[in-house]
């Protein structure tokens, strides 16, 4: 039996590391202008971008960020709970909805290779809260769905490869069964302005995340530099988890802006389901590696109130057996209403 590692000590470890920056403001840091215009971002991730179709095969997501009001009732609750967590800022909340697909490298066989990546696919719903300032970002977010048959992973894949003329996954029968799924996540952002280079601005913007559940529990800590013109409107562009995400808002202060950006993110993982395999029932897996990086380079444009993003990434191998790092490209649109 493979011995399990305390997601408890992973976040005192993480929540220790970065406890007094997270408990006070930047000197001077001030929250941007009241907003009142939400942000509506569809973010498609594909492997088909990095020339495979394996693994981390598909994922899409429709993200919602409010303008910057009062929150609903609910919210304004957890809210007022985590203020000595979120910090100063400008308060969004936001819903969204998605569904990631993993299948094995060899899609062809009907008993897939038990050595190999189980195939699953998760279906879910999020609600967040976040706050933001000049120098600060920081996100609460609950996601909730479910792991298995019902998350659709099969009619999705094999419907679209009909669309496209392309062969059939085969494998699904043998995928982790169904499973509630909850995973609880915070993630704070810092800004840091480092000059300019010929009239463009040059920043970075190191992260910390902590994410609890039955779905993954890890703790991550990166970063991604920025050169462009505009970088006040966001941190980034948004991407589907685990990753390095940016913001699903973005507040411009001019008609146009630009950026490009490279990054890098390592996460210590206590549980991934898509590869321990079910929680409470017996199911499909393989031995996890407990340290997981990605390299990522991409582009943004920002253009009256849209923002065009495109990121590749290059993830490390996740488990024991897994054949080279897995490449996949990231597509968010983004219009501000």
């Amino acid at each position: 039996m493979r011995a399990r590692r305390s997601p408890t000590l992973l976040l005192l470890l993480a929540m220790g590391a970065s406890g007094p920056a997270m408990a006070q403001g930047i000197p001077g840091d001030q929250a941007p202008p009241p907003d009142p215009k939400g942000t509506l971002n569809f973010a498609l991730e594909n492997d088909m971008f990095g020339g495979s179709d394996r693994y981390y095969t598909n994922g899409f997501q429709f993200a919602w960020r409010s303008p910057s009001a009062d929150l609903p009732g609910p919210l304004d609750w957890l809210n007022d709970r985590l203020g000595w967590l979120m910090g100063p800022g400008t308060l969004r909340w936001g819903l969204a909805f998605g569904q990631s697909i993993y299948t094995p490298k060899d899609t062809e066989r009907v008993a897939p290779d038990p050595r190999d990546r189980p195939y699953a696919a998760y279906l879910y719903g999020a609600a967040s809260l976040s706050r933001i300032s000049e120098y600060t970002a920081n996100l609460f977010e609950l996601q909730l769905g479910v792991v298995g048959p019902s998350a659709l992973g099969e009619f999705v894949q094999n419907n679209y490869h009909d669309i496209i003329n392309i062969d059939q996954t085969n494998g699904w029968r043998s995928q982790l069964k169904d499973e509630p799924a909850i995973t609880a996540l915070y993630e704070r952002k810092w800004r840091m302005p480092l000059g300019q280079i010929g009239g463009i601005d040059v920043e970075a913007i190191p992260s910390a995340t902590i994410s609890l559940g039955n779905v993954q529990t890890y703790a991550a800590a990166g970063g991604v530099l920025r050169l462009g013109q505009g970088l006040e409107a966001d941190f980034g562009p948004p991407r589907i988890r685990p990753a390095l995400a940016g913001s699903a808002s973005f507040q411009p202060r001019q008609d146009f802006g630009w950026y490009v950006f490279a990054g890098l993110d390592g996460r210590a993982i206590a549980r991934d389901i898509f590869l321990d395999g079910n929680t409470w029932r017996e199911s499909r897996s393989v031995d996890k590696r407990i340290l997981v990086g990605d390299a990522q380079a991409g582009v943004a444009v920002l253009w009256r109130g849209m923002r065009f993003a495109y990121t590749q990434v290059w993830r490390s191998e996740e488990f024991y057996g897994q054949e080279g790092v897995q490449s996949f490209g990231s597509l968010s649109v983004s219009f501000r209403f």
